[in-house]
């Protein structure tokens, strides 16, 4: 059975429409805390944290207050990283965490993510059970008025994000001496990325760190990746990092200017984490993991399987082989041993500790040659277009045409109303053809 509410990570859509305004946040909240609640385990709380688009001030009462009203007793933060909100969900030992964000999209859309005590992502099961009880009589799940949830602000959140960070290393790690470039994309990242550094003793140079509501991922961040590179030269910076809205993404520039993706940075830490024996099982990558980097782990004796694209199936694949490294091409990367979701955050750390004695981030991340990809989104109003039996016979086409010659993939976005066509191959003009045979149908 497919989803109603829940996509690829979360629920997200532009803001005031069918799914994303405050009547279905109280739904939202008034089920997901039903559905908690009943599991018995802890102490009827939730934690709220949430990234700085202007809608979050409309959304965030309305879960607040469908919380309460099944019972919850719930604690906001104000704007903070997405796993800050799952490490606390953690650590406060509270029955949930609710990040409300819509991630690298535009302020115009919003959403939100789920975590379960554990600090993980819900399982499709669990997703699909709150889904039931969103659409039952209100009046089912409210609780008694002496049974109401209390609700409170807490403004320590970022510190005891920060403090969990640095736990991960050792006490004499520091960054002086290193010069850094944050892009925190106006979004989650804007108080925590640059306070982590300067606690370090690195020189920051930090951009993206004036949110007005409006401006989130606005020509900044790691989807505007361009933005981090000029700053790196200008600047004669070491790194660059570039966080997207909530912060749990991360693509980085080297000190040259050279952008780097997910894959490769994957790849730099599944390196060093083999060679410190760090490493366990292998690495999980995604459907849109560029072939370079499986290329890579094969000639380098590191298994390398692939799931479907969103780093909840990711971390799900990672638990089930039990390795502790994987992640997206876009920068999604989870740390297995030391977090249960991407932090942009923590992998800029693991980068740097990594770095600390003096080597150059351009030696770090140069392991191997990427395979050409393209990457074409098409927006469209309907996703089932996909299924349609004229865009199905142009994927056979343009498979027929690349058979042996490299791979395609053609995808409904989970967060977005796009398709997405991706194709690979050393044949460039094989590539660009075959791509635009399904682009034409579509379009």
């Amino acid at each position: 059975m497919t989803k109603k509410y829940f996509g690829t990570d979360g629920i997200r859509g532009p803001m005031n429409s069918k799914h994303i305004n405050g009547d279905m946040f109280f739904k939202f909240g008034l089920a997901s805390g039903t559905y908690f609640k009943s599991q018995k385990k802890r102490k009827q709380i939730a934690i709220i944290a949430k990234d700085t688009r202007l809608s979050g001030y409309t959304l965030e009462p309305a879960l607040v207050s469908g919380l309460a009203s099944a019972g919850m007793h719930v604690y906001t933060f104000g704007p903070m990283p997405t796993n800050g909100l799952a490490m606390l969900t953690k650590t406060m030992k509270a029955n949930m965490g609710i990040m409300i964000t819509a991630s690298h999209n535009p302020h115009s859309d919003n959403g939100l993510k789920l975590f379960g005590p554990d600090g993980m992502k819900l399982s499709d099961k669990i997703e699909k059970k709150i889904e039931k009880l969103i659409d039952k009589k209100i009046s089912i799940n409210l609780s008694i008025p002496e049974k109401l949830g209390r609700v409170k602000r807490l403004e320590s959140g970022t510190k005891e994000y920060l403090k969990i960070l640095k736990q991960n290393f050792p006490k004499e790690f520091n960054l002086r001496g290193l010069r850094i470039v944050i892009d925190c994309a106006n979004g989650a990242g804007y108080k925590a990325g640059p306070e982590l550094l300067k606690s370090l003793g690195a020189k920051v140079f930090a951009i993206g760190v004036n949110p007005n509501g409006l401006n989130i991922n606005q020509n900044c961040g790691s989807t505007y990746p361009n933005k981090v590179k000029s700053a790196v030269k200008k600047y004669k910076a070491h790194l660059g990092i570039s966080l997207d809205g909530d912060a749990d993404r991360i693509i980085m520039s080297d000190e040259m200017g050279n952008i780097i993706d997910g894959d490769q940075i994957i790849a730099a830490i599944a390196t060093r984490w083999k060679n410190k024996k760090m490493l366990r099982g292998g690495v999980i990558g995604t459907l849109m993991s560029n072939y370079g980097l499986e290329k890579f782990f094969e000639e380098n004796k590191i298994k390398f399987f692939r799931t479907n694209v969103g780093d909840r199936y990711v971390k799900e694949k990672m638990k089930k082989n039990n390795f502790n490294l994987g992640g997206e091409q876009s920068g999604h990367i989870i740390l297995g041993k030391f977090a249960t979701t991407g932090d942009g955050l923590l992998v800029a750390l693991e980068v740097l500790f990594a770095i600390r004695k003096g080597e150059k981030a351009s030696s770090f991340f140069n392991k191997f040659k990427k395979t050409p990809q393209i990457l074409k989104n098409i927006s469209v109003k309907d996703k089932s277009i996909i299924k349609n039996l004229d865009v199905k016979k142009s994927i056979k086409k343009a498979e027929k045409l690349m058979n042996g010659y490299g791979r395609l993939l053609v995808r409904a976005s989970g967060t977005e109303s796009k398709i997405r066509v991706m194709g690979e191959s050393e044949n460039k003009a094989l590539l660009e053809k075959s791509i635009n045979i399904i682009l034409t149908k579509i379009k």
